[in-house]
């Protein structure tokens, strides 16, 4: 065995189950300790200030800046009273990842000492870096000057001695260089339109909330495994690596009992979770092996996005702690199922009314119907820009693959609601004017509470399946920022939602009545949006063929998805919504390519190191073990039988031979492509071109890779085997 293996192997086989973090008090008592919550805020804060923020955080009110510094007195005090010596405003750049800038709380005193300050400027804004962050061309190197605006709607939080205030990132001139911005802009035009909907069935209806629910999956490798993985250390899935003949082909993982060493992690990540102030509800073995999720409790969409990315930084934090690396990557074993964040999402008024959740009356009913088709509206008129919201790399290779949804978008309503739907559609306009039609019409929206979230079908190949109360957007990568997959689908139904109801009141100024308006519109927009509604099965070769009848455009290639965000329809959508202006929708569209560009460059370079200094010395080296076992039977056997014996082993030698010089071959071919590709100074260009040669040469280089793993010795081959790191524990 190659000595870099056996020594993982060897590191591998010391790490045991163990616990760090022993809390024995019950949950409830540590509970959002080292969060910034309302009661802190009630004990640390000024009246005056508590209701700043307070009034900040539900009607949207700008807080003075004089109000700021005795909110950032009572935040600081919390802090260090709680450990804390730094802070830093917490941002999510174009990169799916968060970032930070930590400044000490300390000032120098005039008597030599230090004491501990932080006031209301720092709080509310800081500068950092912007054009060291992707930008899109929005700043150039000498145009550094970016902003964090601090976010109330999202409480500060410590982890490891620091107060970490979220907030947005802009550009100088105000322009979003963050997922957050547009996300919160998004959450503000959904917030309206569905009040002003809301408000034809109740007038006491002043806010509607976006409600989120995040499943995260996941997997664990050891982390003396993972550091004999180059590609994992560096792309964070395996560029080579022949199937295991044991995965997930039994199911005896998924629900399974959860294994000791996990545990211990789990336990101590839930430890620290509670104390961030996350409701984290389930944890179970996913379908892979040594694949596993976690969901929290449902909570408002901003926030729920932040517990999610801090989560993500936290359990990195306790896996190294347990010797173990934590993959986010959508699809980092080839063969087994990829990771994803399955996104519930529904719409919450101040009432406490889920507008997705039929009622007990004809009129609450209706009003779920109204919302209901408002939303798949919204998903049919740009489901193209919804499923290029979640194209990336890493996504690419997941989707449409096992658990995973395929790339190209539909709906998911169920047998119950599926057959009101098209009771409705059936009735004619002709009809519609007739009261007793109306009443016809009423008894059949009066049947809807027998959908109910038990009763109601899960399909779990459809990218946005309703569940009974909420829809799942199935499609969101594992590793992805969820705003970025957010902000179109809340930009999209805000403009649904605006639509239905200027339609709704245009016909009552025509003296049509109430009821029978919005019965009219909801039929009206079940026409429309039909083409996007299936209830079969997803990964189907026949629904791709149907999907393309109907007009349905799904992800054939990244830099194709990407433009989706150029077209009129797309632009028109962000600019009337304010979620994006023009120039901000192009700078994305060029990160995207950017950010494509360089991690395929990136996947590049490893796979040559591997085929290079990996794979063909180890084929080489044993070869040359066979052609001397060749020569020694030749000395030790009579011709006869040495002519029999050795032409196994020449029919192998020659096999390799021939594998060798394919995997050359090749990555001279992927070298080329890349240097041909890399002076293509537009991005766009560069992109199509990564995308059309450079990965066909590298799926078909890890072909070649995967045979020859299973022709070369195993005490020879230098990497962890599939095996090896799916059956580690």
């Amino acid at each position: 065995m190659s000595s870099f293996r056996k020594r993982a192997l060897d590191e591998f086989a010391s790490h045991r189950a163990e616990r760090f973090y022993v809390e024995e008090r019950p949950v409830s008592e540590y509970f959002g300790q080292k969060v910034f919550d309302v009661e802190k805020m009630r004990r640390y804060l000024s009246a005056e200030a508590f209701e700043a923020v307070q009034q900040a955080i539900g009607e949207g009110l700008k807080i003075d800046r004089s109000i700021a510094n005795q909110i950032a007195s009572g935040m600081k005090s919390w802090a260090v009273e709680n450990g804390a010596t730094h802070y830093t405003h917490w941002f999510h750049p174009l990169t799916d990842a968060t970032a930070e800038k930590h400044e000490a709380f300390v000032d120098p005193s005039k008597n030599g000492g230090v004491f501990e300050n932080f006031k209301g400027d720092a709080l509310v804004q800081q500068e950092p870096d912007a054009s060291s962050f992707p930008n899109g061309g929005l700043r150039n190197t000498f145009e550094a000057r970016g902003y964090t605006a601090w976010d109330p709607t999202s409480p500060a939080f410590i982890m490891d001695q620091t107060l970490c205030i979220p907030t947005v990132f802009v550009s100088y001139t105000g322009e979003a260089l963050d997922h957050k911005a547009p996300h919160l802009k998004s959450l503000q035009a959904l917030d309206k339109a569905a009040t002003d909907l809301c408000r034809l069935f109740d007038h006491k209806t002043n806010r509607v909330n976006v409600m989120l629910g995040i499943e995260q999956e996941y997997f664990l490798v050891d982390e003396a495994l993972y550091r004999a993985r180059p590609d994992l250390m560096l792309c964070n899935r395996t560029l080579i690596g022949h199937t295991s003949a044991k995965d997930q082909q039994l199911e005896d993982h998924y629900f399974g009992a959860i294994p000791s060493r996990v545990m211990a992690f789990m336990k101590d990540f839930e430890t620290e979770a509670y104390k961030l102030g996350v409701v984290l509800k389930t944890r179970h073995n996913e379908v892979a092996p040594n694949q596993f999720e976690f969901a929290p409790y449902f909570a408002e969409a901003n926030l729920s996005v932040d517990h999610n990315l801090m989560m993500m930084i936290l359990m990195r934090k306790i896996a190294k702690k347990h010797k173990l690396k934590v993959i986010f990557h959508e699809k980092p074993f080839a063969g087994v199922n990829g990771s994803g964040k399955h996104c519930n999402w529904s719409m919450v008024t101040n009432n406490g009314v889920n507008l997705l959740s039929p009622g007990k009356t004809p009129r609450t009913n209706l009003q779920f119907l109204s919302f209901f088709v408002s939303v798949t509206r919204a998903v049919y008129e740009h489901h193209p820009l919804l499923m290029a919201g979640v194209a990336t790399l890493n996504n690419s290779y997941r989707l449409g693959g096992n658990e995973a949804p395929p790339a190209v978008m539909s709906v998911f309503a169920g047998k119950l609601l599926t057959s009101v739907l098209d009771s409705i559609e059936k009735m004619s306009e002709d009809d519609a004017s007739s009261q007793d039609q109306t009443h016809h019409k009423l008894d059949i929206v009066n049947k809807i509470p027998e959908i109910l979230p038990d009763n109601t079908d899960r399909n779990r190949t459809s990218p946005f399946a309703f569940t009974g109360n909420r829809f799942e957007f199935r499609a969101v990568g594992s590793s992805a920022n969820v705003s970025a997959a957010l902000y179109p689908l809340n930009a999209a139904v805000a403009q649904q939602l605006k639509r239905f109801k200027e339609l709704v009141e245009n016909l009552m100024k025509e003296g049509v009545d109430k009821e029978e308006a919005f019965l009219k519109v909801i039929r009206q927009f079940i026409i429309e949006s039909r083409n996007i509604m299936f209830e079969g099965n997803g990964y189907s070769p026949e629904w791709h063929k149907e999907a393309e009848r109907r007009g349905l455009r799904g992800i054939k290639d990244l830099p194709s998805a990407f433009k989706t965000y150029l077209e009129e329809n797309s632009i028109k959508l962000f600019e009337e919504t304010n979620v994006l202006t023009e120039r901000e929708v192009e700078a994305r569209y060029e990160v995207m390519n950017e950010t494509f560009i360089k991690k395929l460059q990136i996947e590049a370079r490893v796979l040559g190191d591997l085929t290079l200094n990996h794979i063909i010395p180890t084929a080489i080296k044993f070869q040359n073990t066979l052609i001397d076992n060749v020569r020694g039977i030749k000395e030790l056997f009579e011709e006869d039988e040495y002519k029999t014996m050795s032409e196994r082993q020449l029919i192998t030698i020659r096999k390799i031979s021939g594998y060798i010089e394919i995997l050359r071959k090749e990555t001279k071919e992927l070298i080329e492509a890349r240097k041909v590709a890399n002076q293509i100074e537009e991005c766009e260009e560069k992109a199509v071109l990564y995308s059309n040669t450079v990965l066909p040469i590298m799926t078909s280089i890890r072909t070649v890779a995967d045979k020859l793993e299973m022709l070369v010795d195993d005490e020879l081959w230098p990497l962890p085997k599939y095996r090896e790191l799916l059956f580690w524990r």
